[in-house]
């Protein structure tokens, strides 16, 4: 009895979940089913597949938009991944450098600098937008692939992360460090640095998601068409029609393979990262 309660129990939890998964899903798949019939067809809801699937994507990835010419499908492709992994990864090593400081570093007044990074979490990253614009205006970065991601790379989120990681780092770690005659930079490099791969590998795939869907930044600092993302280019060519229903789809690919792919080290760094 015991044990046929046991798989009764199992049983609906994997019913609950996979009723969830499919909850989840049945807006994507719809999506994508739209995209599947000819233009003209009625879009949305739909749950049939069309015939026209290879006929659209492969017309609309090798098309040509815009005033210029410079609006493609693999340029916008290639400004999404260069804001999302610029955005993630200069996020995780500021976010870590600051931590380390904080942690390992007799920083006067570090509790109330910490305290003041958490305060920026209370903010909405939009709310931040005008006055940071103001600054890459002044710099003479706006239309630049670097006035895209670099006024962003701050983060209160990662440096709370990381420092909660390295607070639980062994004290002897660093006494032996000492002892065998390494210095701060040796410490880190060596030590700290493969010690804290799985939650940076974590922050990283979180921020790498919210830097590809980023929307209002990129169209306040940039307006040249070659510098159009994915999300850009679906406000472009119209939500509800087909090639901003196929550029939803194409959006929606690359941050779930990454979210599939590394789930369990996902799982792992930010489990390790609060406690």
């Amino acid at each position: 009895m015991p044990g046929l309660r046991r798989r009764t129990v199992q049983l609906a939890d994997h019913l609950i979940l996979i009723a969830g998964a499919l909850i989840m899903s049945l807006p994507v798949y719809s999506l994508f089913a739209a995209t599947t019939h000819p233009s003209g067809s009625p879009m949305m809801p739909r749950l049939d597949p069309g015939a026209a699937l290879l006929q659209n994507y492969g017309g609309f990835i090798t098309s040509t938009a815009g005033f210029s010419g410079d609006v493609t499908v693999v340029a916008m492709l290639w400004n999404s991944f260069l804001l999302g992994f610029g955005f993630a990864t200069l996020k995780v090593l500021t976010s870590l450098f600051a931590a380390y400081a904080l942690v390992y570093f007799r920083i006067r007044f570090a509790s109330a600098i910490f305290a003041v990074l958490l305060l920026t979490l209370m903010l909405p990253l939009e709310s931040r937008f005008l006055p940071t614009y103001a600054v890459v205006a002044d710099l003479g970065l706006v239309n630049t692939r670097t006035g895209l991601v670099l006024p962003l790379v701050a983060s209160g989120l990662g440096t709370l992360f990381f420092r909660q990681f390295l607070l639980t780092v062994p004290d002897a770690l660093l006494e032996s460090a000492r002892l065998d005659g390494a210095g701060g930079w040796k410490f880190f490099k060596d030590i700290l640095l493969p010690l804290s791969i799985p939650t940076a590998a974590a922050l990283f795939l979180v921020l790498f998601v919210n830097g590809w869907n980023q929307y209002l930044w990129p169209v306040i600092v940039t307006s040249e068409e070659a510098t159009y993302t994915l999300v850009r280019g679906m406000q472009f060519f119209g939500r509800a029609s087909l090639p901003g229903l196929m550029l939803a789809i194409l959006a929606v690919i690359p941050p779930s393979l990454l979210v599939i792919l590394f789930q369990r080290q996902v799982v792992k760094g930010l489990y390790d990262g609060s406690h």
